[in-house]
């Protein structure tokens, strides 16, 4: 159990654009990937114009090399009707992090095989085939099922293509516990590591949500928000008085964790390693299959465990990650966890973003891409904004006092001097886990 765990390489596929490059760049810039259904070309084919909700995160349509996504980029014809949306995202994704772990050469991976293992999931899966295969069977019979129909929806089918596309013969692992999912990914790799079931694992979530289908599923739950409808970018509010609901997205995050051993035999530096998984932390609420406990004990003790098991102090953290996905109870219930664990702390002003303010919910690859917009701001030592927050709480039942004790970071990225770090994603089902990364040395 005395290994260390590495990140050495990272891959993302966000609103913001294809490429982990692109989307920090536009992230600390104040970018926004959200945009109105009503730009869509199908969008009254489809039925997007009968949902309340019109804002959405996309992966942006296009060429590469403007940093956006065409499968024909990636995939042959055959491949692309081959594999579900979420699993070519997975596996281009996974392509630049391992290119960026310096793992791949000629599209091999470049060491042990057998050592290597892969923990990427998804909350829905294709929801698309889904969509497709159930309307064509209704109204045309068997013989409209795609014969690929169940290999393309399952969740665990990216960590599978994956796999087979490198040969990977370590743990094949794929976490599906809703918005935590990415998130889980990431500390199950972890353990794997720790416990030498492997040297290096690639990990993280991938998505392929956006469906009117999905859309309306979540807009009928009363989740996602309808304001802002004409101007998507102030859509998300995260722990803004003005809060009332999450907008809808897509994406991926894929982390290459490596025994720091092995990292470090392959002639890594400390410039190719960009944070330590430090620890891991996970609970369930117990108390509703929606709906967080509002005094956040559930998120409280994910965060608790994460930092005890870093042997760290909490005056030692400098930044969160907040799952805070603009939703009036849960924003309210992880500000109250925050408060409980940090509102004593004798550093300085704790710092606390959420990046889901320019992306949207990216669901089951949030917590993964999340981790990676946490570790740059530790690599970096710059911390990406809160957009569109005017006033910290002010919601009603949102104790305002709980809401000034901390910098939400509003607006604007700041630098600042990243130690160390957590990142918390909850989901659905009352599930709960909190990573805790520190500065490399």
């Amino acid at each position: 159990m005395s290994n260390r765990v590495v990140v050495t390489g990272v891959g993302l596929i966000t609103p913001l654009g294809v490429g982990a490059s692109a989307s920090w760049t536009r992230l600390i810039a104040g970018k926004s990937g959200l945009i109105s259904t009503t730009t869509l070309p199908d969008y009254e084919q489809l039925g997007w114009d009968k949902i309340p909700s019109k804002v959405i995160g996309k992966v942006p349509s296009g060429s590469i090399d403007e940093h956006c996504w065409n499968s024909e980029d990636h995939f042959t014809k055959g491949d692309s009707r081959r594999l579900a949306l979420f699993s070519q995202y997975g596996l281009v994704a996974t392509k630049d992090a391992l290119a960026d772990a310096k793992l791949l050469e000629n599209d091999t991976i470049v060491a042990n095989k057998k050592r290597i293992g892969v923990a990427v999931g998804s909350g829905i899966g294709s929801f698309h085939d889904i969509y497709d295969n159930s309307v064509n069977f209704n109204q045309s019979g068997y013989k409209k099922v795609q014969p690929l129909f169940i290999p393309k929806l399952l969740t665990n089918m990216a960590a599978g293509n994956i796999s087979i596309k490198y040969g990977l013969q370590g743990p094949l692992h794929s976490v599906s516990t809703a918005c935590a999912t990415g998130l889980h990914s990431i500390g199950d790799a972890y353990n794997f590591i720790k416990n030498d079931y492997a040297d290096a694992m690639i990990c993280g979530g991938t998505e392929s949500s956006i469906h009117p289908l999905a859309l309306s599923g979540f807009a009928r739950a009363r989740s996602v928000t309808t304001d802002s409808n004409d101007n998507p970018e102030a859509a998300s509010r995260p722990f803004d008085a003005k809060r009332n609901g999450f907008v809808l997205s897509e994406g991926t995050g894929i982390l290459i964790l490596e025994k720091l051993e092995s990292a470090l035999a392959r002639n890594l530096t400390k410039d190719d390693i960009y944070a330590e998984v430090l620890g891991y932390g996970l609970s369930g609420d117990a108390n509703h299959i929606t709906a967080p406990l509002e005094d956040g004990s559930g998120a409280f003790m994910s965060m608790e465990m994460a930092v005890q098991r870093s042997k760290i102090d909490t005056n030692d953290i400098d930044y969160i990650n907040a799952h805070a996905t603009s939703t009036v109870i849960g924003d309210r219930a992880e500000n109250n966890a925050i408060n409980r664990l940090f509102g004593n702390t004798k550093n300085s002003k704790l710092h606390v973003s959420s990046t889901k303010s320019s992306i949207g919910h990216l669901l089951g690859a949030a917590g993964a891409v999340e981790s990676i917009f946490t570790i740059k701001a530790i690599k970096d030592s710059i911390i990406p904004p809160t957009l569109n927050l005017t006033a910290p709480g002010g919601h009603e039942d949102d104790d305002i006092s709980k809401f000034s004790n901390f910098d939400y970071v509003p607006n604007t990225a700041k630098k600042v001097d990243v130690n160390y770090a957590l990142c918390n994603s909850f989901g659905f089902g009352g599930v709960n886990g909190s990573l805790c990364f520190g500065k490399y040395e």
